[in-house]
């Protein structure tokens, strides 16, 4: 037979176990949701705006100044 000290402190060990490997598959399980919302955001068609260069469709508005060609020597 057991002493009650020793069952106790086995219980207390086998509790302390439970207790992290709980508290590990909640970090887990949390970490796992925010990768899986960065990377939803990371890989989402919500900024593709700003990506035109496959449109061929796009209105090129880009206005051309000239440079001179020889520098301006008039002092």
């Amino acid at each position: 037979m057991m002493k009650k000290t020793t069952f106790g402190a086995a219980l207390a060990f086998l509790f302390a176990a439970a207790g992290a490997l709980t508290a590990a598959a909640l970090y887990l399980h949390h970490r796992e949701k925010e990768l899986d919302e960065y990377e939803r955001l990371l890989f989402s068609d919500e900024y593709d705006d700003f990506d035109d260069e496959d449109d061929t469709d796009a209105e090129d508005t880009t206005t051309y100044e000239k440079i001179p060609d020889a520098p301006n020597t008039e002092e």
